[in-house]
């Protein structure tokens, strides 16, 4: 799986690495505009986004074979619901709301083949493969396979540990929003509390070999020391740029 690999090499090289992440608007030639714009990979938001499967499939298939990562982030981490994702053919997972290292269990369970795991692949994510036998499974999808666990609740936190250091994680990851409102400071990315759960999720990182996935402001991110970052939803960007220029218009 060529893009998770380029990817994932970008990431252990400690490159500032940009994503976009496709809420309220996704279609194919999303892919070319974010390659055009230098951004280096895309997550598909199944979990609050209205986005079909056929057109998630359409956009995986398009990143497959210009080598651009496309992510998906599901609805949840049930066996099921992860065993229909990786079918449409994503080179990875933003995983919502891990709270132990037991469910990312499960979840290899839905993303390995047996012995490892209990897929049982179909669909759109069989053209990943040059042919179906299990040393091709093994080194085109599930060894650079992206897993990005969200930390987003106070179990998740007290369990970040483990669950930086489970063998499926990639990079540990926050879902800031849901994590503050857990923690009773809802968006206030500032408080006390906030803070120290974001230290505490990077050190559990560093702890583990691995790095952490930000969402937000890419230079102040990157200030801050981070390097994965996720930098824009596209339509929210669309409508602060439109609402600058009819400022600007408005103004002159």
């Amino acid at each position: 799986m060529k893009a998770a690999k380029l990817l994932k090499d970008k990431v252990a090289a400690g490159q500032i690495t940009t994503g976009a992440l496709a809420t309220d608007l996704l279609w194919p030639g999303l892919v070319e505009c974010l390659m055009r714009s230098g951004l280096d990979y895309l997550i598909i938001d199944q979990e609050h986004g209205v986005h079909d499967d056929k057109l998630v499939a359409e956009v995986c298939a398009l990143g497959r074979m210009v080598d651009f990562p496309v992510i998906v982030r599901p609805i949840d981490c049930a066996y099921a619901t992860i065993r229909q994702a990786i079918d449409r053919g994503p080179c990875g997972f933003l995983l919502p709301g891990i709270e132990s290292a037991e469910e990312l269990d499960r979840v290899r369970d839905a993303i390995y083949m047996p012995p490892r795991g209990r897929r049982r692949p179909g669909g759109p994510g069989n053209a990943w493969v040059s042919s179906f036998h299990y040393d091709r499974w093994q080194e085109e999808v599930e060894d650079d396979f992206i897993v990005l666990p969200q930390i987003e609740t106070r179990a998740g936190l007290a369990n970040v540990e483990t669950i930086a250091a489970h063998e499926l994680t990639t990079a540990i990851a926050i879902g800031p929003y849901d994590l503050s409102a857990d923690l009773g400071v809802c968006f206030d990315m500032d408080h006390a509390q906030m803070r120290d759960a974001v230290a505490a999720i990077k050190t559990a990182g560093v702890k583990a070999g691995k790095t952490m996935w930000r969402i937000g402001d890419g230079p102040t991110l990157v200030a801050e020391g981070f390097h994965f970052l996720c930098i824009a939803e596209p339509i929210n960007f669309l409508q602060q740029k439109l609402a600058e220029l009819d400022a600007v218009t408005k103004d002159a």
